[in-house]
């Protein structure tokens, strides 16, 4: 799995460097592997569109100041989760969201813990809809609050290296953040080119 060092670094080189490792979560000894497919940077010291902006620390945010490697998994809408990864040092409050991935293993329980139906039951449309957005993701993979604050370094959720690595980065303008005055222009996202699993192109 990926280490300490990996992620108490630059945000923007481990929001990229995370692209195309496999991110592992294990639900009752079983392994869902997915494949981190786009990523979005958050520093929230200098970003409006961060929750930390401004070092502004809250009871929903504190993770995000806690050492590198951490889970930072919110909630939006007053129905869905998002899972970030903490970065840089400690009291540096930036994180990665992840905002896409590509399924790989575990994918009836991903299908079961999103749409309640074996993967064989679901539609062609329901398979490409199955993690390619953040809170789709935390859907298939049971990432909720109940992980918010654990670190990157247990065998219940962490990161690990792939042999996966020929292919081309984006790097593009972050979503739904209109709020975000300048920093909606931050050319803070990044994806694999032509992944089909990014939520948007």
């Amino acid at each position: 799995m990926l280490n300490y060092d990996f992620y108490n670094r630059d945000t923007l080189i481990v929001a990229k460097e995370l692209l195309g490792k496999n991110l592992i979560r294990t639900i009752n000894g079983q392994k869902l592997i997915s494949r981190i497919v786009e990523t979005e940077a958050y520093i929230g010291p200098i970003d409006k569109a961060a929750h930390s902006y401004n070092n502004k620390k809250t009871a929903r945010n504190e993770v995000m100041f806690a050492d590198a490697g951490h889970a930072y998994i919110y909630f939006i809408y007053g129905m869905y989760y998002c899972f970030n990864i903490v970065t840089e040092e400690k009291d540096k409050p930036c994180a990665v969201l992840i905002r896409a991935t590509q399924p790989l293993e575990g994918i009836d329980l991903m299908s079961f813990n999103r749409y309640k139906k074996s993967i064989s039951d679901i539609t062609k449309y329901q398979y490409k809809n199955l993690t390619n957005g953040p809170s789709k993701l935390c859907m298939a993979l049971n990432l909720d609050k109940n992980l918010n604050g654990i670190n990157l370094f247990t065998e219940e959720l962490y990161v690990e290296e792939s042999n996966y690595n020929n292919f081309e980065v984006v790097e593009t303008t972050r979503i739904n953040i209109d709020y975000a005055e300048e920093a909606r222009f931050f050319p803070w996202r990044f994806y694999i080119k032509d992944n089909h699993w990014v939520s948007q192109k």
